[in-house]
């Protein structure tokens, strides 16, 4: 008589790189493996500006998670979003989309939650500058940089058309100066002689940054020929400002001297600062780990919540010698994560060496044949930096049909300047030509 021995249950919170890399690093092993992620897909989330600026379509950076891991048959799905653990019981709570309540047993739980968008402090912003961490924002910043062309074509006067022309964006990092190089592209090449009312080559494009520098983490001389490269498309820096207020009309800025400005900008972007989702604050209250000031979970050096060494953070939630939200740390991270729960059903007894990031350098893509890389000591700008950021990106997109499909939307938008995927759609809150949406009209008389 054979005998049933119920498998380990490993729960991983999260569907992005960290959370596929421990899976991945599970395939093989007898445990039963939960991904729990409020998505049903995996995004690469380093292309989404592509995404927002029409190069590429949400299927080439999105690959449902059933798909992805389909060979993995000791793991299962879950739709769903963790709102809390019971570190006692070993029980993590999860909302189900439309209500309900899910409780997921685990004997180790690896936590790849990523972070989300900060506001520090001004979530009332969010409703006029969305951020860009989800599909869904992505797509909704492509249908307000097209829509915003559509609007000025049929302003009512020049100061409304200016505004509708007017594109600011709120922080420095890769993903505001990626943005910025799109919208100039756009304006100055993809748009180019489609309309008749507008000339989209005067668009301006403002970036705003707190510190005196952008791509700051890239070190002063990248950072300097990203400068040199922005403002030779036309983008216009304000460094050293922080901004104070953003209305649908644009946005109020302060400089270190304390002077304010106002920019009139019917379109406004967000790429300034992550925190932690809330799991993470629930996670810390259950196991009393601490917290960084963005709300990351601090970590022993193998990983593991100090005094639990079932829980496993990894990603861009972990708190571990400062080590840089990139999608490198938390492919890195996850499969550590589940290495070490794989040593530890494999009986292993000898403690495992502690996590130690391997830097295969940061890019940023600026411009059709610019983009900047660091790696170790290695600096590369403009075209030999944008090769190398073409042959980083590729190795790293998932699945074959992925990798063809932007080749060859790359191919055409660098070949041509045209963007194949500008499609969008207005929603109900739009009003007309940037107007004031029309009062309703009274009910009729009983």
């Amino acid at each position: 008589m054979q005998d049933h021995v119920t498998p380990r249950r490993v729960v991983i919170l999260g569907g992005g790189f960290a959370g596929l890399f421990a899976a991945r690093a599970l395939r093989r092993s007898p445990v039963a493996v939960t991904v729990v992620d409020r998505r049903a897909h995996h995004l690469f989330q380093p292309l989404l500006y592509q995404c927002a600026s029409g190069i590429l379509s949400e299927g080439q950076i999105a690959q449902p998670l059933r798909g992805v891991l389909r060979r993995h048959h000791n793991v299962r799905c879950v739709l769903a979003e963790a709102t809390d653990v019971d570190a006692g019981a070993r029980l993590v709570h999860a909302r189900r989309p439309g209500g309900g309540i899910v409780q997921l047993p685990y004997d180790d739980l690896i936590v790849a939650v990523g972070m989300r968008q900060s506001y520090f402090g001004h979530d009332e912003f969010a409703a006029h500058a969305p951020g860009m961490k989800t599909l869904d924002d992505a797509l909704d910043i492509r249908r307000r940089i097209y829509r915003a062309f559509e609007m000025a074509e049929t302003a009512a006067n020049d100061r409304e058309r200016q505004q509708w022309l007017t594109f600011a964006l709120v922080g420095g990092g890769p993903t505001g100066v990626e943005l910025a190089g799109q919208i100039r592209e756009i304006a100055g090449h993809t748009l180019d002689r489609e309309f008749q009312q507008i000339d989209s080559a005067n668009a301006r494009v403002l970036l705003f940054e707190g510190s005196d520098a952008v791509l700051g983490a890239f070190g002063p001389r990248l950072a300097h020929r990203a400068v040199r490269t922005l403002r030779h498309l036309g983008v216009e820096l304000h460094l050293g400002t922080m901004v104070t207020d953003i209305d649908a009309h644009g946005l109020t800025v302060q400089d270190h001297d304390g002077r304010t400005t106002r920019f009139g900008a019917r379109t406004v972007l967000w790429t300034a600062g992550v925190e932690a989702p809330p799991i993470a604050g629930a996670l810390a209250r259950a196991t009393g780990a601490k917290q960084d000031r963005a709300g990351r979970i601090l970590v022993e050096p193998d990983l593991t919540v100090p005094g639990h060494p079932e829980i496993r953070v990894t990603g861009d939630v972990m708190s571990l010698n400062r080590l840089p939200g990139l999608a490198e740390v938390a492919m890195q991270s996850g499969a550590y994560a589940g290495r070490s729960v794989r040593h530890v059903v494999e009986g292993r007894t000898k403690a495992p060496k502690p996590f130690k990031y391997v830097d295969l350098g940061s890019a940023a893509y600026i411009a059709r044949g610019r983009a900047v890389v660091k790696a170790g000591p290695l600096h590369l700008s403009g075209l030999s930096g944008w090769l190398a950021w073409l042959f980083i990106h590729l190795a790293f997109l998932t699945g074959f049909r992925s990798r063809l499909g932007a080749v060859l939307s790359w191919s055409v938008a660098f070949a041509t300047s045209s963007r194949r995927e500008r499609a969008f759609i207005l929603s109900d809150t739009d009003a007309p030509a940037g107007r004031e949406p029309a009062p309703k009209a009274p009910p009729p008389p009983p």
